[in-house]
Parts: C-alpha cells; sequence; structure tokens
C-alpha cells in the first residue's frame, strides 16, 4: 500500500472567532464550541444544512444568512489509524484543497500552515507517524475576514463591486461576490485529503512538449526532475516510452544530474487535433528511472503530440488573433467555464456534464475564467478526450492586486503548482495571466499610465510559465490593453456594451479579431424557478427581492433592486413590444431573445472569417440558480439557445447574411480539415417556398458566399435552411425583419425552430 485516504466522516466544530479560546486540539473536546459531523471533501455550507442548521443557500434570498459565517473559526478533526502495510521511505500528508487560512495538526504538534484555497498543500510527516499507530489529525480554520482587515491596503488596491477585501486573499475572486454568482465567502476541507508513502529515489516532474512538426515528423522535447538518496549519480538513466495504437517511440538518455532535458524526433506521429478538425489521438508516455539498468521509479502521462502557434498584431488597422494548431489556422467557436457550483467541494459532480455539454454544441474551445477555481484534473483528461481546446485564466480578476514582493512570492509559488499539474495535457492551448484587469485599471481614470502597470500578469506569472512550461502561449490579460489602446481596439475583446438589442450598431460593427467573452440574458425554465423562488415572488419580476437576489446583486448594497432583471425584460421589450402578461410567456420570449442574439454574435463571427476569428460565448452552465446569460441552468435544463448554437456551431454550416440592400447573402463556413461538397436550399417557412438552392464545394478552413436572393427590407419572414454534407442533413434558420415582432408570431416560429432537429 502507498497511499490512504482520509476523506469521510469528521467532526467539525465551530464558534465566532471573537469567542475562539482554543489553542490545541486536545481541548476541544471539552470545550464549549459546538461541534457537528462534517463530510470530506465538503464546505462548511452544506454540513450546515445537513444538521439542519441552516436552510439551503440556493435557495430564496437564504444565502445572506451566511454572512455571520465570514467571522467564525472551524476546527475539522478526526483519527488516523495508520495500517501497518503503508510501504514508504517517506510519508507525505496531502491536501487537494483548504478554504483557506489554515493550521494543521498532528495530535497537538502544528505541523503546517495554509493560506491559499486554490492549490495543493503537502507536509512531510515521516519523522511524526508509525505504521500501526492511531493520530488525531486537526485542522484549524480561521476567518479569512478577519484575516485579511489586518492587511494594509494602499489607496490604489480594491476589489471589483463592492469586494474591495478580495485582493489581498488567494480564494475564488466570485466568493466576494460577483455579477453572476452570489457572496459565499464559505471554508471547508474542500477536496481530497491523503497520506502518501513515497521512495527516497523516486521521479518528482516530467514535461513533454512538442514545438516543431515538419515533414511529418514531430519534436518532442521533455525534462525531468528526480530525487534520490543515493551518494552519487552515476548509474541513473531516463528512458522515455510512448506507444498510441500502432504508433511507438523510445528514447533512453544517461542522467548525470537529477535534472535534465532532451529531444528526439518522433517519425509519422499520430498527432492530436481540436475538435472537427481531426482525431484525438493521445499517447500513453512512460518515463522510467533506471539505475544500473534496473528500473526504480516511472511516471505515465497521457500527452498528445501536436503544436501550438498564435499569431496576435497590435497594430492599428492591421490587429490579428488566430490560434493555429499543427501548422493548421482554428477557428474557434467555443465558450467560457465559469464556477460549476458556489460550493466547490461539489465541483467534481459537474464536470462530465458541463464538458459532454460543450462536445453537444460542437464547440471547439473553452475558456477557464479568472474568477474561478482552477479546475480538476479529469476536466482536463476530459477536454483532452474530446478535442476541446483550454485557455487557462490564471485566478486573478477585476481587481487591483499587492504589487509588494510578499504578494508576487504568493502568485508565482500557486502558478508554479498550477502549471506543473496541467502542462503536460494535449488540450491546453494557453495561459493567461487575468481576467479584465487591464480593462478593470483603465475604468478608474487613474492618470498616469505607470499606475495601470501590473507586474503580477506582466511580469510574475509571465516568468513562471516561461520557466514550468515555455513552449506554451502566454497572455498578460483578457483582454490585453497595451498603453495607447482602449477594450474596443485591440485584437481580443469582451463584447459587452450597452446590451440593448443584439444586432444594433455596438454588435454589428465590432472590431474584435477575436471575441472571449459576449453574451446576452435568457431566463431559466418556469420549472427550474420553482425549485429557488417561492410561489408568491415568481411575478411580477421588476423591483423582485428574491429574483434581484438571484440575478446576481445584492440588494443590500445596491441602489437599484433588479437592475439586470429589468434589462432582461427591456430586451424582450425590444423583440416583441411589450412585456407579456404572464411568467411562462416571458420566460419563452426571454428565451427567444436570448437564442437570437447569440445565434446572431456567432453567425456574424463566423461569416466575417478570417478578418475575425472565432468567438467564446458567455457562458455554457451557471454555477447556481441564477438568472444569466448561461444557456444551460444550474439544474442542467437547456434553453432554447443550447439547440440554436449547436446548430450554427456546426462545423460545416450554411447561413443567412444581415440583409444589404435589397438582398441577402447566403454563406457556408468550412471549419473543418477535409474539403467538402455540399448540397443546400433556403426556403421560407410560411408558404415552403424555395428561394435559393444549389450544389457548391467549399475547402478546408474555407468560408465563402454561395448564393444571395432578393428581399424587401423588414419584412418580418422565418427562413429553414438545410444542407446536406457527407450523406448527412443538417438544419439553421434564420428570423428576418425589424423589431418589434408580434409575441404570438414569435412563439409560433420558435415551435417550428425547435423541432428541426
Amino acid at each position: 500500500m502507498n497511499n490512504i485516504t482520509l476523506n469521510g466522516k469528521w467532526n467539525l466544530y465551530f464558534t465566532e472567532e471573537k469567542d475562539a479560546y482554543i489553542d490545541k486540539p486536545s481541548q476541544l473536546e471539552n470545550s464549549n464550541y459546538r461541534c457537528i459531523e462534517a463530510e470530506v471533501p465538503g464546505n462548511v455550507e452544506a454540513d450546515l444544512v445537513r444538521t439542519s442548521i441552516e436552510k439551503d443557500p440556493y435557495v430564496n434570498q437564504n444565502s445572506f444568512d451566511y454572512m455571520k459565517y465570514e467571522y467564525y473559526q472551524w476546527w475539522y478533526t478526526r483519527t488516523v489509524d495508520i495500517p501497518n502495510n503503508l510501504n514508504g521511505d517517506k510519508y507525505i500528508l496531502l491536501f487537494n484543497g483548504i478554504d483557506t487560512i489554515a493550521d494543521i495538526y498532528l495530535d497537538d504538534i502544528l505541523i503546517g500552515h495554509t493560506e491559499n484555497m486554490l492549490v495543493e498543500h503537502e507536509f512531510d510527516v515521516t519523522n511524526l507517524i508509525t505504521p500501526s499507530n492511531t493520530y488525531t489529525l486537526s485542522v484549524r480554520i480561521y476567518s479569512v475576514m478577519n484575516y485579511i482587515r489586518r492587511k494594509e491596503y494602499s489607496v490604489w488596491m480594491r476589489g471589483c463591486r463592492h469586494c474591495s477585501e478580495l485582493p489581498y486573499i488567494r480564494k475564488a475572486p466570485h466568493m466576494m461576490g460577483w455579477d453572476i454568482l452570489p457572496r459565499l465567502v464559505s471554508a471547508g476541507i474542500w477536496k481530497d485529503v491523503k497520506i502518501i508513502a513515497v521512495k527516497n529515489t523516486r521521479i518528482t516532474q516530467a514535461y513533454y512538449a512538442t514545438p516543431v512538426f515538419s515533414m511529418d515528423k514531430i519534436r518532442m522535447r521533455f525534462a525531468y526532475r528526480f530525487t534520490t538518496d543515493h551518494d552519487d549519480l552515476s548509474g541513473f538513466m531516463i528512458r522515455v516510452k510512448g506507444i498510441c495504437e500502432d504508433s511507438e517511440f523510445e528514447y533512453t538518455i544517461p542522467s548525470w544530474f537529477v535534472s535534465g532535458n532532451d529531444g528526439f524526433l518522433i517519425d509519422k506521429p499520430k498527432l492530436w487535433w481540436p475538435r472537427g478538425y481531426g482525431e484525438q489521438n493521445l499517447y500513453t508516455v512512460t518515463m522510467e528511472l533506471l539505475y544500473n539498468n534496473n528500473v526504480v521509479d516511472t511516471r505515465t502521462d497521457i500527452i498528445g503530440l501536436r503544436t501550438f502557434r498564435l499569431e496576435r498584431r497590435f497594430e492599428k488597422g492591421n490587429q490579428e488573433f488566430k490560434i493555429f494548431v499543427n501548422e493548421t489556422p482554428i477557428f474557434i467557436n467555443g465558450t467560457n467555464h465559469i464556477a460549476l457550483d458556489i460550493l466547490h467541494s461539489k465541483d467534481h459532480l459537474r464536470q462530465r456534464k458541463e464538458i459532454e455539454l460543450a462536445a453537444e454544441c460542437n464547440c471547439n474551445m473553452i475558456r477557464c475564467w479568472g474568477g474561478n477555481v482552477y479546475p480538476e484534473t479529469d476536466f482536463y483528461n476530459l477536454c483532452d478526450q474530446y478535442g476541446i481546446l483550454v485557455w487557462q485564466d490564471f485566478t486573478f480578476g477585476n481587481s487591483n492586486y499587492p504589487q509588494t514582493e510578499e504578494f508576487f512570492n504568493t502568485a508565482y509559488e500557486e502558478a508554479e503548482k498550477v502549471i506543473k499539474k496541467f502542462r503536460n495535457h494535449a488540450s491546453l492551448v494557453l495561459w493567461c495571466g487575468d481576467n479584465e484587469i487591464d480593462t478593470t485599471l483603465d475604468g478608474y481614470w487613474y492618470p498616469d499610465y505607470k499606475s495601470k502597470h501590473n507586474r503580477i500578469s506582466s511580469e510574475v506569472l509571465e516568468k513562471a510559465v516561461q520557466q514550468h512550461d515555455p513552449f506554451r502561449i502566454y497572455l498578460k490579460s483578457s483582454p490585453e490593453i497595451p498603453d495607447g489602446f482602449d477594450s474596443y481596439n485591440v485584437p481580443e475583446q469582451h463584447i459587452w456594451g450597452p446590451r440593448a438589442y443584439f444586432k444594433d450598431d455596438f454588435y454589428k460593427h465590432v472590431s474584435a479579431k477575436f471575441i472571449a467573452e459576449a453574451g446576452y440574458h435568457g431566463c431559466p425554465g418556469l420549472e427550474s424557478l420553482k425549485k429557488y423562488i417561492p410561489k408568491e415572488d415568481l411575478w411580477p419580476i421588476e423591483g423582485n427581492k428574491t429574483w434581484a437576489h438571484h440575478s446576481t446583486e445584492d440588494y443590500l448594497i445596491e441602489d437599484i433592486i433588479g437592475r439586470r432583471n429589468t434589462l432582461m425584460a427591456n430586451q424582450v421589450r425590444v423583440l416583441v413590444g411589450k412585456l407579456p402578461d404572464t411568467l411562462e410567456t416571458f420566460i419563452t420570449v426571454s428565451q427567444v431573445s436570448q437564442a437570437e442574439a447569440f445565434k446572431f454574435f456567432i453567425e456574424r463571427t463566423r461569416i466575417k472569417k478570417w478578418d475575425m476569428t472565432g468567438i467564446l460565448w458567455w457562458n455554457l452552465l451557471d454555477g447556481w440558480p441564477g438568472i444569466s446569460d448561461a444557456v444551460v441552468d444550474y439544474y442542467f435544463n437547456k434553453k432554447l439557445a443550447f439547440d440554436v448554437i449547436r446548430r450554427v456551431q456546426e462545423p460545416v454550416c450554411v447561413m443567412l447574411d444581415e440583409i444589404k440592400g435589397w438582398e441577402r447573402a447566403v454563406y457556408i463556413a468550412n471549419d473543418t480539415n477535409s474539403d467538402k461538397s455540399v448540397n443546400y436550399k433556403v426556403y421560407e417557412y410560411q408558404d415552403n417556398l424555395v428561394v435559393v438552392e444549389g450544389d457548391t464545394f467549399i475547402e478546408r478552413g474555407k468560408n465563402k458566399k454561395i448564393n444571395e436572393f432578393f428581399e424587401i427590407p423588414g419584412t418580418k419572414k422565418l427562413y429553414i435552411i438545410e444542407w446536406t454534407v457527407d450523406n448527412k442533413i443538417y438544419k439553421n434558420h434564420y428570423m428576418a425583419g425589424y423589431p418589434s415582432f408580434d409575441t404570438d408570431t414569435i412563439l409560433k416560429w420558435y415551435k417550428v425552430i425547435k423541432e428541426l432537429d
């Protein structure tokens, strides 16, 4: 046996921190602290609900009831029996996630301290435990609010919205309150706990990169690090072996030091491709450490052989943002990944479904947004398997973070752990320093550009990527805004603007080469709403505190109740001219509004390929029962937008452009690696009249105009588009005309659209 898990039932003691007087775990049993049973992995909120102390924070406005616990102290304790067959030279106590400021005790011995929720923590307990003995393991978690209120905040530092406490604490930023998720500061042992037995001689790092593909050969670069208690280093060798179906490689080098790197060519590799462009070939690669020709340790990774490149220019009038995989330009149809749950111990229950949904609606990239925790390893495994490229933000967002050496060290150490954890995954295409900090700083009106200089993203994180993943793409910020540019005059942009009519001038004339965020509200279905909004609060929505809370706005602070719900209502008013009389009709029209907006954003981007190179729409899945831009709600119920997006993100897609003069053009996009022959037709739904049809040939990676037809501008019509490629029929639609539309007509049309499949 080489490890034991310490998940399961623990005791949880808690009290307000101002009343905390316990200094060591042995005092807990006779204290006046409250004690309940806890689950590990878990969050304290889930334990409070399970023991009927508090109500469900997902429902009604109950999450406000948890604000008092931000000033509590928590003690987790359990006994640990060390089996006599736990075999190793050293014993490591591993916490994959503690939220957040914590002391760790074995019996009454303080063995470690943590101040970062986002990464794992290891403690060497070799000299503290003996097989066959029993110990008490305890974790004391402090109030993060009391911890950070003692920090020195300069006048330059601030957090997003009203959360100025955010910058100094290494938690998921959204936990302090965001516009998509409620304030729920939380605490807990939120990931697995283990004791691992390791050998003194073992591999500690293995890194693989494939920077060059040419002439049907790919260059493999690898690096290694091992540790040993041998007196000298003679006799050691490193052997790397890989296999993917009938493709194999093997390479052996002597190792004269505990660290090294080398490279070799692989002939006729089975390449890994993003979804739609080819197969997701994955190699099982084993690194062996040999001593005097005997294997003393092995490590196995699943990797993909592929190259990445980003062509990016900030020249005014000549900008670019184009991603290449295996020297092939990839048009990006993708989405944003936010918090899977407000209680992150539940993330693992939701991640497979999320990636399956992303694949189902034909995404080939997912951006891991910087206001979140870092995803699980299984998230990356699934993206590797499904061919979904990953854009990974570091967890810094919308805030002015400390510009001190102490905090720089914290940021570097966090990045180092995260990079080492994920860098061998085939799907990981780029690291990004943060979410919208360049934009945020622009909005604070500091007079000197030096005030905008953020050394964390521009120096610290870039150095971490350079040192630990030197072949990966790195962006300083999303969007990155150099001096002399603004948010809507850079190649990669977040397209939010006024969020008015989705075809207004702002959306029609975006200057972005690549859109990393673009969203539009859509009301969840009635079945979902009834799960978290009391019956008496379901209607009307404007000025409604429960709806405002789930939208998510903190009406304890906001000066207007339900600002975002009024926005959603106004988007409905734009489409049909008035607010419907019933909640059921409002829900449907709101979802139609959202679906048509997402369709327009995606199709405009595809029609302008390669003048535009992709879109990551906001967003796929809610992390709590919210009223938001997500196209799948917290309960995995799809809004109308989901299937509309799926159709317009087909790798080969026929689309109608916006009317110009008297003509409406028909376009086809081919986002695959194969030339395609396509048969197509466009007909009016009302009278089944075919307006254009034909056969066309489209080269791989291209798009083109294939036809056009006469239309009176402003005529309200529903067009159905059909095309056949590779003996399979696909369908799309287009709603012609200017708002407002008749509500009954919209409902009738979307009944037809829902049944297109």
